[in-house]
């Protein structure tokens, strides 16, 4: 056995049997959006420390993740954060009740009595002149801030609260991946032409099928069923595309690296940040040291695109029984007009 195999054995004889099966599944994930990596010498045990800095984020971040919400019209007159989110409670309901992936969800899972997913929003923050209460005076023409949440969608479901958060983690994985990827078409990859056009448009096909944090937050295009599989074939055509083209060792070396260096830092290159905010009823943040309003907890996430997105995300529990009746498909015929 050689000096590199035994050190690659030993490595990941240090490791406690979880951690090595994460980092065995998180790489099998980023060679699957950048194949050609494997090209390169000993890539797996040259991936598994950045692949373990990326893991150790994932838990920073899952850790930061607020309780999970029962949204439910029952629980929004109670809850600040379903009234921040939503206007009515009608529309909770509704907007799920929109979402192709919550019914596949409910049709693929006949025994669900509810789902745990992720509610994707669009998030304004404007600065307008509004009317404040000081003590017994109404002063006009005060300076505040007001948020708005709209474009409400649900992409990413699961049947419990651990595996949602398990598909968000390997979401992350996914997106520091393509993060690499775009780096390098963008920049290590333009020696080959060919090579920079097939990188482009494997993380133009990637982006279109969901993949990485844009689902999470519900951002980007949304690509029909139908849709998918075409998508899906396109992505194999480039695989196969990339794999035949002849490219120099100390190029597939470089995008290696490149990876590695990405993964290695990833709060560098994913930003997702935890806002802790004081509103009141009409969603207007409430500054300084006062006891007006109610607290709301939500993330949110740079979605990559043209132009990029800032999308705000929260953990919520949807029951069956409030789903409503099927058969009008709202978002398709939304789209189509």
């Amino acid at each position: 056995m050689s000096f590199l195999s035994r050190l690659f054995h030993r490595d990941r004889a240090s490791e406690p049997p979880m951690a090595a099966a994460r980092i065995d599944e998180a790489i099998e994930r980023i060679v699957a959006i950048h194949p050609r990596i494997a090209v390169a010498s000993g890539y797996r045990r040259r991936l598994r420390q950045p692949v373990a800095a990326t893991l150790q984020y994932a838990d920073e971040l899952m850790a930061s993740l607020p309780a999970t919400l029962d949204a439910s019209a029952d629980a929004w007159a109670g809850n600040p954060s379903l009234r921040a989110f939503f206007a009515t409670p009608d529309d909770i309901a509704d907007i799920f009740g929109r979402s192709q992936e919550v019914r596949a969800f409910f049709d693929a899972n006949p025994d669900a009595v509810d789902l745990h997913g992720t509610l994707g929003m669009a998030l304004f923050e404007r600065h307008v002149l509004g009317v404040a209460l000081d003590g017994d005076t109404l002063h006009h023409d005060v300076q505040q801030t007001t948020l708005s949440f709209s474009d409400h969608r649900v992409r990413i479901c699961g049947r419990t609260e651990t595996s949602l958060r398990e598909e968000i983690e390997r979401r992350l994985i996914d997106q520091l991946a393509l993060e690499g990827l775009s780096m390098l078409a963008a920049t290590r990859a333009a020696r080959l032409a060919r090579g920079r056009e097939l990188m482009q448009e494997r993380v133009a096909l990637m982006h279109r099928r969901g993949t990485g944090m844009s689902a999470v937050a519900g951002g980007g295009v949304t690509v029909e069923a139908h849709e998918l599989a075409h998508v899906q074939t396109q992505i194999a055509q480039n695989a196969e595309s990339l794999a035949a083209l002849r490219v120099p060792t100390d190029v597939v070396e470089h995008e290696l690296e490149g990876v590695c260096e990405v993964l290695g830092k990833p709060a560098d290159y994913v930003y997702i940040r935890n806002r802790h905010i004081r509103i009141d009823m009409m969603n207007v943040v409430q500054e300084g040291d006062t006891t007006r309003g109610n607290d709301i907890e939500f993330h949110f996430v740079r979605v990559p695109g043209v132009p990029p997105q800032m999308r705000a995300f929260a953990m919520v529990r949807f029951r069956r029984s409030d789903l409503p009746p099927g058969g009008l498909h709202i978002d398709a015929a939304m789209r189509a007009i």
